[in-house]
């Protein structure tokens, strides 16, 4: 140092580095309060940048009160080289966290202001926050003084060994992305695969997609299967779905007044049943002339995959009770059989018995 510290540079010091805290503490305030007013909006990325600030903006008031207050007193070179690194570093680390926290918080806010989405999408947020993270390191390293030039060289060759020996954790990373990016599969879509395994999306990660069966329970599913599987997404390309239900009269009913009816109580359980379309066509189509009945396929219109269950069973008490009070067949199958004299038949469970008729 030049000269030796006295009473006046401690007390300007210490001045400078209250007032400092005073900025942080008054700038915080202001930022709850901008706070306060962007949650009355709707898009929720003024609350996720307000609510970053709040924590990178008093640091840096903090911090500049600090290099200042370091400035007026009688250091070397030196020491003020190092001071000046050390507030420098300490800046850029809360900046890079807060940048990590700002992005990933704006693309988990588009993701799940996008239509049809339930969760978030963790792993365009992981990426994103270590992308930045990993910048904010090489920026510190390179304030420090050290050559990152050698340093992104070995983790070139680093990384392709690494590369090597995660092939399958690699090909979960890029399968992950590629669903995402191509929109076949996004979080709250309700997905059946080839293999089986149903339920609704709840997360997509750098790994693995978790999908919630009706039954309440999880079902962990690789990436790399997901996307190599033949798979039926019941939210795409529309999340309202169509319901067949089989239904069969009996020859001597009166087709048009069965259509009548039918077309009813579609008509009726569609504005009453909830997770039913209310303007959906009543749709009905004979189709078939079977052994002991016509048959005929009824149209439903349902919200989604997990609503179908509820319209149908409503639908089929409705048109039981309704055919029932219209007079209209819902005939049992049955078979005559018609044995020629001299024929014999064999009883079920009675082997040793035969049943002979006479000529």
């Amino acid at each position: 140092m030049t000269r030796s510290l006295t009473l006046d540079d401690y007390l300007v010091a210490g001045i400078i580095l209250v007032a400092g805290l005073l900025a942080a503490f008054l700038l915080r305030i202001l930022l709850r309060w901008l706070g306060g007013h962007a949650t009355k909006t709707r898009w929720g990325g003024d609350d996720v940048i307000v609510d970053t600030l709040r924590a990178l903006v008093p640091w840096g008031a903090f911090l500049g009160g600090a290099a200042a207050s370091a400035a007026v007193l009688p250091l070397t070179k030196t020491v003020q080289h190092h001071v000046n690194q050390g507030l420098t570093v300490l800046l850029i680390l809360v900046a890079t966290i807060t940048a990590a926290r700002v992005i990933a918080g704006l693309v988990r806010t588009v993701t799940q202001s996008r239509a049809g989405v339930a969760g978030s999408v963790t792993i365009f947020v992981n990426i994103t926050r270590v992308a930045v993270l990993a910048i904010g390191c090489l920026v510190i390293l390179q304030t420090l003084g050290i050559p990152i030039a050698p340093l992104v060289t070995a983790l070139g060759v680093g990384g392709l060994a690494v590369a090597l020996a995660l092939q399958d954790t690699l090909a979960n990373l890029f399968a992950g992305i590629h669903i995402l990016a191509s929109k076949t599969v996004q979080p709250g879509d309700y997905i059946r695969l080839s293999s089986g395994e149903e339920g609704y999306v709840v997360d997509i990660n750098w790994r693995q997609t978790t999908i919630k069966s009706l039954s309440n329970n999880l079902v962990i599913i690789p990436n790399g299967q997901l996307a190599g599987t033949n798979m039926t997404n019941f939210n795409q390309p529309e999340q309202d779905m169509t319901l067949l239900v089989q239904v069969g009269v009996g020859y001597d009913s009166d087709l048009e007044h069965v259509e009548r009816v039918t077309n009813e109580v579609i008509a009726e359980v569609m504005k009453e049943v909830e997770g039913a379309v209310p303007d959906h066509e009543p749709a009905v189509r004979f189709h078939t002339f079977g052994d002991s009945r016509i048959g005929m396929t009824v149209i439903l219109g349902v919200g989604e995959f997990s609503d179908q269950y509820r319209t149908k069973h409503e639908f089929i008490k409705r048109l039981h009770k309704r055919y029932r009070a219209e007079g209209i067949n819902i005939p049992a199958p049955r078979r005559t059989v018609t044995l020629q004299p001299g024929a014999s038949v064999e009883i079920p469970h009675q082997r040793e018995t035969a049943v002979e008729v006479a000529p």
